[in-house]
C-alpha cells in the first residue's frame, strides 16, 4: 500500500484529465479552497457517491490531562466532518470496479 503525496496526486490528476501539471495543481487548489470556504461558512458540500464535507458542533465538556490526571474543561468548538459515499465504499470493498488510472 502506497502513500500518495500531493505532488504525486497532481501528476496523476494531470494524466487522468489529459492536461498539464500546472492546470491540475490549480484545479486541486481551487477545489481545496472552495471546500474550505463553504464548510467554514457552515455549508454542506456533497459530491454524491464520493464524499460529503460538513461542519459539526462539539459541545463543551470535560477532559482529563493524561500527565497529571487533572480534570479540565473544554470549550465548545466546530470540527470538520467528512463522510464517505456509497459508491466510494463499494469500490473500496471491491463490489464495483475501480477506475483505470492513466499512465503518467
Amino acid at each position: 500500500m502506497a502513500n500518495i503525496t500531493k505532488a504525486e496526486l497532481v501528476d496523476q490528476v494531470a494524466a487522468q484529465a489529459g492536461t498539464d501539471k500546472a492546470t491540475a495543481a490549480a484545479v486541486l487548489k481551487g477545489f481545496e479552497e472552495t471546500i474550505l470556504a463553504h464548510v467554514t461558512k457552515g455549508d454542506k458540500v456533497a459530491l454524491t457517491g464520493f464524499l460529503t464535507f460538513q461542519q459539526q458542533a462539539k459541545a463543551a465538556g470535560t477532559a482529563r490531562n493524561p500527565r497529571t490526571g487533572d480534570t479540565i474543561k473544554t470549550k465548545a468548538k466546530k470540527v470538520p466532518k467528512v463522510t464517505v459515499g456509497a459508491s466510494f465504499k463499494k469500490v473500496v470493498n471491491k463490489e464495483s470496479p475501480a477506475p483505470k488510472l492513466a499512465k503518467k
